[in-house]
C-alpha cells in the first residue's frame, strides 16, 4: 500500500489580522485600496470605529464598522488612514485606546494623513516617515522628533510603515504583503487587482537599519 504524502500547504499559517480604524470623513481610496490588497493576500480585515454607528466616508459612502473601541479584538496590524484625521487625532479616548493595544500590535500602517494619528500616539518619534504631499510640513510640525520625507511612496521602519497619499497606500500594502508572505504573493495580488503601477522596492525600506 502506497502512503500518500500530505500536502504541506494544508496546514495554513496563522491568520494575519488587520484592524482598519475608521472615522467620520475618512478618505475612500485611502482604506479601500489597502483593503483590497490585504483581502486578496488572505489577511483577515476587521473595521473598527469609536462607536458602531454608521460613518460617512467623504460624504459619499456609508460604512457600518464591525466593532467599536469597546469590543474590538486584538489584531496583528493596526492601520489608519487619511481624510478628516483630526476626528481621531484630537480624540484623547481614541489615542489612549491605540496606545493600550501597543503590546499586542506587531505592525503599524498609515496612509496619507493617517500618519498624524500614529504621531499623536507617540509612534513616529525618532522615525523617518511620510504622508500626503500637501501635509509634509504640518506633520513635521506635529511630530518634531520624526524626520518627514516628501517624494517617496512609502517608508518602512520595520514595525511602522507610513505611506504618501491615497493611491500610495496600495504600494505600501503590497510592500507589507511582500514582507509577510513573500514577493510572489504581492506580485500575484498586484496582478489580480490590475495594478500595473506596482514596482517592488520602490519605496524606502529602513527596516534593516538600527
Amino acid at each position: 500500500m502506497r502512503l500518500v504524502k500530505k500536502n504541506p500547504q494544508v496546514k495554513k499559517d496563522k491568520e494575519i489580522t488587520v484592524c482598519f480604524y475608521l472615522y467620520e470623513g475618512i478618505e475612500v481610496l485611502d482604506f479601500a485600496g489597502p483593503m483590497e490588497v490585504f483581502s486578496y493576500a488572505g489577511f483577515k480585515v476587521i473595521t473598527v470605529a469609536k462607536t458602531k454607528e454608521p460613518l460617512l466616508s467623504q460624504g459619499i459612502l456609508k460604512i457600518i464598522p464591525d466593532y467599536s473601541i469597546k469590543d474590538a479584538p486584538q489584531a496583528d496590524i493596526f492601520a489608519v488612514f487619511g481624510g478628516s484625521d483630526e476626528v481621531a487625532t484630537n480624540d484623547p479616548e481614541v489615542i489612549s485606546w491605540i496606545k493600550s493595544r501597543d503590546s499586542a500590535t506587531k505592525n503599524y500602517f498609515s496612509v496619507c494623513t493617517g500618519a498624524f494619528i500614529l504621531g499623536k500616539a507617540g509612534l513616529l518619534d525618532q522615525l523617518t516617515v511620510t504622508t500626503f504631499h500637501k501635509s509634509i510640513t504640518n506633520l513635521q510640525r506635529a511630530v518634531p522628533k520624526a524626520k518627514v520625507l516628501q517624494n517617496v511612496r512609502y517608508v518602512d521602519n520595520g514595525r511602522v510603515i507610513t505611506t504618501a497619499g491615497i493611491s500610495a497606500g496600495i504600494d505600501g500594502a503590497l510592500h507589507l504583503v511582500s514582507k509577510l508572505k513573500g514577493k510572489e504573493v504581492a506580485q500575484a495580488v498586484a496582478k489580480q487587482i490590475e495594478y500595473d503601477k506596482y514596482v517592488p522596492e520602490q519605496g524606502m525600506d529602513l527596516s534593516n537599519q538600527h
